[in-house]
């Protein structure tokens, strides 16, 4: 489905399957998806050539939640009251050392808040205010929740509230269908799952990267799925499901977290090449073109094995992505375009 890649040692990333239409993208905003892909690739590679393959995910995955076009960091979605949560999770292959946060909504970066939790706490997740108590702890800086705001995805969750109102308006007179297996016991559960469906994939970043000693790592950030309630967490801070690495693959996932929850989608990958002995494109494209499809669930998955094979399989119109190898030239792609370099 996707190009056969090969690289020696690389970073490769996503910025989510919540594609605008190709109606939709304008070329101007095209041209900015594309610069910020291959800022966070040239980030990565620069990192890479440094240090080890954390400090690339990490660099790279910095670049796009600076980002307002990304739902991670500062682009980030707002939940059903008005208010920005975020998750990140980072784990690397090598003695599959792994830390994450979940619902933080004053650290700029949530994805170096995953790595000090790996690096220098007893645990592998943390929540809350907890994770923002250890945050302080650990020196890293408030930041003011109002820096996360944007308006496009203020505007997001104001079209999400419209549509919600007239779905339980519609379904007010006995009409109405329970969607996605929902039961009419909870007009608000009803609701919840058929918005979820309609606005889950509205984006999320992660990185994966292979360093010159064959070490694998893999990080995910988001801003969850917009007019998300309940403190509902996603798959993007869950080790195995929206992140995993081992000393056979390193994998970041995008789209409908319930689903990859459910699958074990990032663990699943790499167990299938680990025991069955699938190559890494076989595997991917089972769980993303055939697992996830049959529930009609959106999702795209980067991966990179400890041979250097990159895959980068999706069921949606497009996922923003891209990879940078040892030649240090980033080549990103939206829709189902060959990768390419930025200039082409």
């Amino acid at each position: 489905m996707s190009q056969d890649i090969r690289i020696r040692y690389g970073v490769v990333i996503h910025g989510g399957v919540g594609t605008l239409s190709r109606v939709q993208m304008t070329p101007q905003l095209e041209r900015e998806y594309r610069e910020a892909l291959s800022q966070s690739l040239r980030s990565g590679h620069e990192a890479l050539m440094r240090g080890a393959g954390a400090d690339a995910v990490v660099a790279a995955i910095r670049v796009m939640e600076d980002s307002p076009l990304f739902n991670a960091g500062r682009g980030s979605n707002f939940d059903a009251y008005g208010a920005i949560t975020m998750d990140a999770s980072l784990m690397v292959g090598e003695g599959r050392m792994a830390g994450a946060v979940a619902g933080v909504t004053d650290v700029r970066h949530p994805i170096e808040l995953a790595r000090l939790v790996m690096e220098r706490s007893a645990h592998v997740m943390l929540h809350g205010s907890g994770a923002e108590a250890f945050a302080r702890a650990n020196g890293v800086p408030w930041t003011p929740p109002s820096f996360f705001r944007t308006e496009r995805r203020w505007e997001m969750l104001r079209e999400a509230k419209k549509r919600e109102a007239a779905s339980s308006s519609e379904g007010a007179g006995g009409e109405g269908t329970v969607s996605h297996g929902a039961t009419p016991s909870s007009d608000g559960e009803r609701l919840d799952r058929t918005f979820l469906a309609q606005d889950g994939a509205s984006g999320t970043v992660g990185a994966v990267s292979l360093d010159r000693n064959g070490e694998l790592v893999a990080g995910t950030s988001t801003g969850g799925s917009v007019n998300k309630r309940w403190g509902r967490i996603g798959d993007s801070p869950i080790i195995g499901a929206g992140t995993y690495a081992s000393s056979h693959c390193a994998v970041s996932c995008t789209g409908l977290g319930e689903a990859f929850i459910r699958h074990g989608v990032a663990r699943d990958l790499c167990a299938r090449m680990e025991y069955l002995g699938e190559s890494l494109a076989a595997a991917a494209d089972e769980l993303v073109l055939e697992v996830l499809a049959a529930e009609e669930a959106t999702g795209g998955i980067v991966a990179v094995d400890r041979h250097g094979t990159v895959h980068m399989p999706f069921n949606t119109e497009g996922m923003y992505r891209g990879y940078v190898g040892e030649d240090g030239e980033p080549r990103v792609a939206i829709y189902r375009d060959p990768l390419a370099p930025l200039g082409l």
